[in-house]
């Protein structure tokens, strides 16, 4: 009998030992994702990193953050601190396309994969994992032709552009459709003005002295949310709303109202959530050693004020922003 109790103890303290050896292994199993924003400051990085951060806790990753601040030197510090703290994966919002090439090569130094939210690498660079993007090219001719129509609508041809820095290629993709769509439809591009900071303030700024140097524009591009929420703020002052057309990309609470209330007329939505979620699906497929999708290009659809409501938006908006708390 003692030499089974013996037996038994020993069986249990073998079970007891190889399960905290297991949960140790499982513990180091578990990989950390780090996301790369190029400012927090800006609510679209914010909603690329909560779609980061859900996808991984879904997964079974850690999740880390670090701010660019806009600095391509400062991005690149970040990703050196990313990989020596042990990172598996990284998702990036990149400050520029063209602070890219640097980047990749150390990264793919470092067998780190990296997967590209909203904006994409600078054009002929391949040193990626994926690149989860808006179709940039295709929603630029959609908005131009859209804009070009709420112009004509107006009496006029002549629109105007607040655009996002054209050292990014998502930027570059949008104004070649739109100049292709505006040459199409009969539109006159009167003038295009770059963000620096993308805020609505800066909008503000812009929109007014568009107008004030080009009386004729009757539509306004706006190629990020912040520009429609500064242009509508303009009509406002002016006691110009409805009389000039705005047409937005991206989406946010603030479009949303406003375009409910007929001050701006469409948004092309482009799913800030829904990127980060898939970036982060694509990198941890690489680690898993299963099937990567290299290029996503993710429809940005056209909501009108009559269609907002619907399941089919609302369906697209939860992949745009967070829910409300």
């Amino acid at each position: 009998m003692k030499n089974l109790r013996n037996r038994l103890k020993f069986a249990a303290g073998v079970a007891l030992a190889s399960f905290a050896l297991f949960g140790v292994a499982e513990a180091q199993e578990k990989k950390t994702i780090a996301y790369l924003a190029p400012s927090l400051d800006i609510s679209y990085w914010q909603w690329v990193g909560y779609g980061v951060k859900e996808k991984a806790k879904e997964l079974g990753m850690d999740y880390v953050e670090f701010t660019s601040e806009n600095s391509p030197a400062k991005q690149m510090d970040n990703a050196r601190t990313a990989v020596t703290k042990g990172v598996d994966a990284i998702v990036i919002g990149p400050v520029s396309s063209t602070s890219t090439p640097p980047l990749l090569a150390y990264l793919k130094s470092q067998n780190i994969p990296i997967a590209f939210a909203g904006i994409g690498p600078q054009p002929g660079q391949s040193d990626y994992t994926s690149s989860v993007t808006a179709n940039n090219y295709e929603t630029g001719k959609a908005q131009g032709s859209f804009v070009c129509k709420l112009a004509k609508d107006r009496g006029g041809n002549q629109v105007g552009m607040l655009s996002l820095p054209q050292d990014r290629e998502n930027a570059q993709k949008y104004l070649k459709g739109a100049e292709e769509a505006f040459k199409a439809d009969g539109c006159e591009l009167a003038q295009m003005l770059e963000t620096r900071g993308l805020t609505v303030n800066e909008a503000v700024t812009q929109a007014n002295d568009m107008l004030t140097a080009h009386p004729d524009i009757k539509a306004i591009y706006g190629m990020y949310d912040e520009a429609g929420t500064g242009a509508a703020k303009v009509l406002q002052t002016r006691g110009m709303t409805g009389k000039v057309g705005i047409a937005v990309a991206d989406g946010s609470p603030t479009t949303i109202a406003l375009l409910k209330s007929n001050a701006i007329q469409g948004i092309f939505f482009q799913e800030a959530v829904g990127q980060g979620i898939d970036g982060t699906q694509q990198v941890f497929n690489a680690i898993s050693g299963t099937p990567v999708k290299k290029d996503l290009a993710l429809v940005m659809p056209l909501v009108t004020a009559d269609k907002v409501d619907t399941p089919e938006a609302k369906a697209v908006i939860a992949r745009v922003f967070p829910p409300a708390n």
